[in-house]
């Protein structure tokens, strides 16, 4: 084969020649029949057209002047009258003639519209784009001949199904064959791996009481759909060294759109040579195409008959998709063979994810069930609901003037509710997720490691992804420097362009981390005002009048209740917003890979996510209730000048309140997502599955089918990690407030990976397949988050919790020396005399309660003050030192605990299993002895070829080893 290349910067496209592309031998079928455009084509005459480069202005022209002389079904121009009166008809009328017209095509050419081959039923469509004509352009036909003549000449072939063929009467249809020889071209550019000997390393599949998981199994031949080989990077010239049994299958589909992808991204379109008309992406956006994809492999709620179509799409619809197999396991070696490794990674952290989180689950669900055991043992509840004890406390107003004096007991169902999740319990399983996350990551790291092995994915560095540029990059950077590694000369952005870049970047995204912060601010504004007016409103208890819920609604719990609601819904605009201007602030910087793309991308969005999520809970937690004062000497928010007091935990602690914060964000966002992501795609494409099922036959083509599903855009899978990511953070930042939370984490995921599996199998167009070694910038993202886990549960228990005071109380101040919680309740209140309370904030005449007379003189508070007309009356007592210490001290000792545990397990757990550590070295030592062998057997048959043809007097030849062939292609 004759190849030139043409180079942008190190990385451009390969041409090959006619004679080498459209070869007999090449591709297996004769040339001399219908071509890729179904027109008759003498094979010499094909061979002799003009060989261009693609980078080049000349290329351009010759691509203009192939096209001329190439089979005109291409051009939308040329239609027959036939199709013309075709096109006419509507309704039932036009579905006739076309059922009719194309039974006629089926009788001559035994070929179904329900395809994934050419009309000849050989050449396997690998990638199809799709138009609409455009009158009003006419740039855009310009482009498409272009671009099309362009793709021809570096080797694909092409075949157009007219408007008139499709259902909508309007849309072209452009199928796209690689042939063997493009394909082995561009493996060999890519180093894509292949196999050249059978795995010989036994497995070991026997699991001590494997019969337990059988339930859950699913057929051996769909979780490992392809035998296991030893592997290495494909060479072309090196064919023969591979297990090369037939060249139509030999890569896989997900490799031969991965192929025609990395084309279609690198070919021009235009002939001034302009730099950035380059790449499908710009003719998609520009809308000269209106859409690019592989093809599924044939319908999926029915197993292809055809024997030359291999339907995994329907094995993974039955096996995977289907709701009803959420207890089974995922066919991930399927998944990667068909969508590719970096699909496949993400539902094998998500599935192991969610296995992990059973364990958390049970945990947490024990600690919540150990709070109802003891719910009659709440000491101090008992007090607060006693009529005499917690009857007889007259607490003082929490708002200015508009909030009257009320009486402990008022609160006795929030004191209940609250022992729930403030237990004993809630230490143990805040130590316990510390180390559950710890063993989560270490035991990813191993089973990622496995996928790597398996997937041939060892040897793939990220410095591989660094050599294919991002074709934006190329075309926006028109600065070129020489690489002192390659000694090529390549694009390259100028260090002040970047930084201004950069730093522009920064500031918008500084920007909108600040709007959030307002919003929770105007949030929290909300709670301060109308907190006052739902105590006023509540005064006097109607609520009870409301039955079963009545009792339980407070102030307290419809402000919080009514807050966190609109704190939800600013999160999901606010997230709408952001998306986009993500997007748009990354592709401004122009990175130079895609690798790094994706990670400038992640850090964005989470920074963004983290705030606009979290920022909330982080304010109930560790800022609520802790700067109030104490009455007559209040603390306001923003000064005294906005009336708003700041806000205060009631006796009952601020811990039910972060619950109740937690679990409507947590539990609304997953909600939300799941109607988004199952809901609205179903009825966006019921119309169009349909008319697919009404059309079994042939009217309605694979093309169509998959061009009326939803495109696969290449920020969905961004997104599905970064909503994982962020209920990770849910259950591990705050996990201590609410023990459950790993509970429904795990039934929100067992429905998520059904409903993503089912997205992709049925309402999205097949991704093009990709490579990742692992999750990427999200692990990085993980450890962080496993960190600050410990500390905000550390603070959560000491500062948000009631229990150190209480431990503090039973062991140091409980007056009759006994181990219990008698007492607690008045010990920690301290007492307010309601004379010293200036006119600004003394509560209304009418907001007191009728059993409010002039007999009572002081008011309590949750605080631990001297009283008034003692020496330091409203200074902090000894005993809220010693709390303080306490506090500081349990921090100090569980982190210590927590980070010496998980130091100490992730040295014992290796990242890498001893048996995969095994097979990489054995396969690294078969490359090496093979390849060395191989090219032993090459030059004795090229000695014993020249001593055959030699005519000179004979001479002594260096003496070859006589190596032991082990393969037995060789």
């Amino acid at each position: 084969m004759h190849r030139l290349s043409g180079k942008r910067g190190g990385d451009g496209l390969i041409e090959m020649s006619p004679t080498d592309s459209f070869n007999d031998d090449v591709n297996g079928y004769p040339q001399n029949t219908t071509d890729n455009m179904g027109f008759q084509h003498d094979k010499q005459e094909s061979s002799s057209s003009p060989q261009v480069l693609v980078d080049t202005c000349e290329s351009l022209s010759g691509s203009l002047a192939s096209l001329a002389s190439s089979d005109h079904s291409d051009s939308p121009q040329r239609e027959n009258p036939a199709l013309d009166r075709i096109s006419t008809l509507t309704g039932l009328s036009r579905k006739r003639a076309l059922f009719l017209k194309f039974r006629s095509r089926i009788d001559k050419q035994h070929q179904s519209k329900d395809s994934i081959f050419f009309r000849d039923g050989v050449r396997r469509i690998d990638f199809v784009l799709s138009y609409e004509e455009d009158k009003d352009d006419g740039r855009k036909p310009e482009r498409r001949n272009i671009f099309e003549a362009n793709l021809r000449n570096i080797g694909l072939e092409l075949e157009t199904e007219d408007k008139s063929e499709s259902e909508d009467g309007n849309t072209y249809f452009v199928k796209i064959h690689a042939p063997w020889e493009v394909l082995a071209t561009y493996a060999d550019v890519l180093k894509i791996k292949a196999p050249f000997k059978a795995n010989d390393i036994p497995e070991n599949k026997e699991m001590p009481m494997g019969w337990l998981a059988t339930p859950i199994r699913l057929p051996e031949d769909i979780m490992h759909p392809e035998p296991d080989y030893f592997t290495a990077p494909f060479d072309k010239n090196k064919s023969d060294f591979f297990l090369i049994d037939d060249k139509d299958t030999f890569f896989p589909p997900s490799t031969r759109n991965r192929i025609v992808y990395y084309i279609l991204s690198r070919t021009p379109y235009f002939h001034d040579c302009e730099r950035d008309k380059i790449g499908i992406k710009r003719l998609l956006n520009n809308g000269t195409y209106t859409g690019a994809f592989p093809l599924h492999d044939c319908r999926y709620w029915k197993s292809s008959s055809s024997s030359n179509c291999e339907n995994d799409r329907y094995k993974l619809y039955k096996y995977w998709a289907k709701f009803l197999c959420f207890f089974k396991e995922q066919p991930i070696h399927l998944i990667r063979k068909y969508y590719g490794e970096k699909i496949g990674l993400y539902f094998a952290w998500l599935g192991f994810y969610t296995e992990m989180l059973l364990f958390a689950a049970i945990v947490g669900t024990l600690c919540f069930v150990y709070g109802l055991l003891t719910y009659e043992e709440n000491e101090w509840s008992k007090e607060i609901c006693n009529e005499t004890i917690g009857g007889n406390i007259v607490m003082c107003p929490l708002c200015d003037k508009k909030c009257g004096y009320w009486k402990l007991s008022k609160i006795c169902n929030s004191s209940w509710q609250s022992h729930l999740f403030d237990n004993f319990g809630t230490v143990f399983f805040a130590i316990f997720m510390g180390i559950w996350v710890t063993l989560f990551l270490e035991f990813w790291k191993r089973r990622q490691a496995r996928l790597e092995y398996e997937w041939d994915l060892v040897d793939f560095e990220e410095e591989q992804q660094k050599v294919q540029l991002r074709p934006e990059y190329e075309t926006k950077c028109s600065e070129r420097k020489l690489n002192l590694i390659t000694q090529e000369v390549e694009p390259y952005l100028p260090l002040t362009s970047k930084c201004v870049r950069t730093c522009l970047s920064g500031a918008t995204v500084l920007f909108w981390i600040t709007l959030i912060i307002a919003c929770i601010v105007g949030v929290i504004a909300y709670r301060l005002a109308v907190y006052a007016a739902f105590a006023s409103i509540m005064k006097d208890s109607p609520t009870n009048q409301l039955h079963v819920v009545g009792p339980y609604i407070t102030p307290q719990l419809a402000t919080s209740v009514t807050a966190s609601c609109i704190n939800f819904v600013i999160i999901m605009v606010l997230n709408l917003m952001y998306e986009r201007v993500a997007i748009w602030i990354t592709d401004m910087e122009i990175p130079k890979t895609h690798l790094e793309y994706e990670n400038k991308l992640t850090v964005k969005m989470f920074l963004f996510q983290f705030v606009n999520y979290y920022s909330s809970c982080f304010y109930v937690a560790f800022f609520k209730g802790k700067f109030v004062g104490y009455p007559g000497n209040n603390a306001y928010f923003f000064g005294s000048w906005t009336n708003l007091r700041n806000e205060e935990c009631d006796p009952g602690g601020c811990l039910i309140e972060l619950t109740t914060q937690l679990v409507i964000v947590m539990t609304g966002k997953q909600v939300w997502g799941n109607i988004q992501e199952a809901l609205v795609p179903w009825l966006m494409n019921w119309w169009g599955s349909r008319k697919a099922r009404c059309h079994p036959e042939s009217l309605y083509s694979r093309w169509e089918q998959d061009h009326d599903l939803q495109p696969f855009g290449q920020l969905l899978l961004f997104d599905e990690y970064l909503e994982m990511v962020i209920q990770f953070g849910f259950i591990t930042l705050f996990v201590a407030s609410f023990p459950l939370a790993p509970l429904l984490a795990l039934f929100n995921n067992i429905i998520e990976i059904r409903v993503d599996a089912w997205k992709l199998t049925t309402q999205f167009r097949r991704p093009v397949a990709s490579k990742a070694h692992c999750i990427g910038a999200w692990e990085e993202i993980l450890n962080g988050m496993a960190v600050l886990s410990v500390v905000t549960n550390a603070f959560i228990v000491a500062f948000t919790s009631d229990m150190i005071p209480r431990l503090v109380y039973m062991y140091a101040y409980q007056p009759d020396g006994e181990m219990n919680m008698k007492g607690y309740i008045n010990n920690s209140l301290s007492v307010f005399n309601i004379t010293e309370f200036p006119e600004e904030s003394r509560p209304e005449d009418g907001e007191n309660p009728s059993w409010f007379n002039s007999s009572i003189t002081t008011c309590r508070y949750r605080d631990y003050r001297y009283p008034s007309g003692h020496e330091k009356q409203y200074s902090h007592t000894m005993q809220f030192w010693h709390i303080l210490a306490a506090k500081l001290a349990f921090i100090i000792i569980m982190e210590h605990v927590v980070f010496t545990v998980k130091f100490v397990v992730a040295r014992l757990i290796s990242d890498v299993p001893s048996e995969v550590r095994a097979r990489v070295k054995r396969e690294r030592y078969l490359v090496q002895e093979y390849l060395h062998n191989y090219e032993v057997e090459k030059l004795k048959m090229q000695l014993q070829k020249s001593d055959d043809d030699c005519t000179c007097p004979p001479m002594i030849y260096p003496t070859i080893p006589n190596h032991e062939m082990m393969s037995d292609r060789l």
